[in-house]
């Protein structure tokens, strides 16, 4: 099991294409936005962008909030467990914590060889399909010199057994991405951001700007685009993934000044970055289903539960849900708007009556709640 730098040559085509869209429009605006709060969230009428009305038929929706467990220190990626608790990492802390329905944390270990620092740190995890046999869970983390994915094991005890299956993800203080999740196919799906070098987005032999889809030893999932880890291209700093009920794979994004964005991806589309922000309506590359102002979004996780998709807000602070069916999207409506402060990861939980929906806050004063779906 080898830790490698997948930088694979990709065909002629391809590239020449690449170089197409990179020459066709103009150049984008200079960086003034990440996702750290600049300023105070509005509260003006959400914007939808290119949805449609919303669906007919019936879809849960959020009918409570509770505080499930207080006291965490900028809680980011998160995932089940078999038995219906959940595992978190902490960004800065490097912590990785599990997490009782009953709201009883424990620190179960670190993680080695983390360097946090800006939006840098320990960041997404996922757990592994086959946990109950194989025990083994996977992280995208910031290193001295790079974002690397890795994966350790835990046997209730212990967590050990660290190894990288994937490194030299260009890092930056900013626009790291670090989202990981297992697809329904079993493979593992991670963000990446353009490391605050947008071009990267659009070069297909990059890894950076992306959304990478790999095997469980960090090599080129079979049926890639590109031969590569790359899935799909053009994006500055997603960090959501989801799953619909039919398969289908949405991805939350945060964009530069004006328009947050919610992707249908599809294996070896362009989602525009940085040729566009938000809708770019020119061939080759593919729209966003939804837009929102960064005010209102600047989003991080997302979910997926009974007909709708629910998305944490940073600086918007505030849950969107988003009505789909099909490959259309419904109205979002938000809930929560400052009650609980920036909200960075959703969960559904394993019943599907309830999400897990964690703050950003801040050390020491982030929380875990539990939202009821009715």
């Amino acid at each position: 099991m080898r830790a490698h730098r997948a930088r694979t040559t990709v065909v002629t085509a391809v590239a020449a294409l690449t170089v197409s869209l990179l020459t066709a429009g103009g150049a984008c605006a200079t960086e003034t936005r990440d996702e750290t709060p600049d300023e105070a969230p509005t509260t003006s009428a959400p914007a939808t962008g290119p949805g449609q009305a919303t669906p007919p038929g019936a879809f849960s929706e959020p009918a409570g909030l509770e505080e499930l467990s207080a006291g965490w220190s900028m809680p980011w990626g998160a995932d089940w467990l078999p038995d219906g608790s959940a595992l978190y990492t902490e960004r800065d802390t490097h912590r990785v914590v599990h997490l009782a329905p009953d709201g009883t944390r424990t620190v179960i270990g670190t993680v080695p060889d983390v360097v946090h620092g800006g939006e840098g740190g320990l960041l997404g995890l996922a757990v592994s399909p086959g946990f109950a046999t194989d025990r083994t869970l996977y992280v995208f983390h910031t290193a001295a010199g790079d974002n690397r994915i890795a994966r350790l094991t835990w046997d209730g005890d212990t967590l050990g057994g660290y190894e990288t299956i994937l490194t030299g993800i260009a890092k930056a203080s900013i626009h790291n991405g670090g989202r990981l999740a297992f697809g329904p196919d079993g493979h593992l799906y991670a963000t990446t951001g353009d490391a605050a070098v947008p071009r990267l987005a659009q070069d297909p032999a990059a890894l950076e700007g992306k959304i990478l889809r790999i095997t469980t030893d960090g090599d080129p999932a079979p049926g890639n685009p590109f031969g590569t880890p790359v899935y799909s291209l053009g994006h500055r700093n997603a960090q959501g993934l989801a799953w619909d009920d039919e398969g289908r794979l949405w991805s939350s994004e945060l964009g530069q000044n004006t328009w947050d964005e919610l992707n249908l991806i599809e294996p070896g589309a362009n989602y525009g970055w940085p040729e566009c922000e938000g809708v770019c309506g020119r061939e080759g590359f593919t729209d966003p289903k939804e837009t929102w102002s960064t005010a209102e979004a600047s989003p991080s996780g997302l979910a997926y539960a009974d007909g709708s998709l629910y998305m944490a807000a940073l600086r918007g602070q505030r849950l969107w849900r988003i009505p789909v069916e099909g490959t259309d999207t419904g109205t979002p409506q938000a809930y929560y708007q400052g009650e609980v402060g920036r909200q960075r990861t959703v969960l559904s939980t394993p019943s599907g009556d309830a999400l897990w929906l964690s703050t950003s806050n801040g050390p020491g004063g982030d929380a875990v709640h539990r939202v009821t779906l009715q």
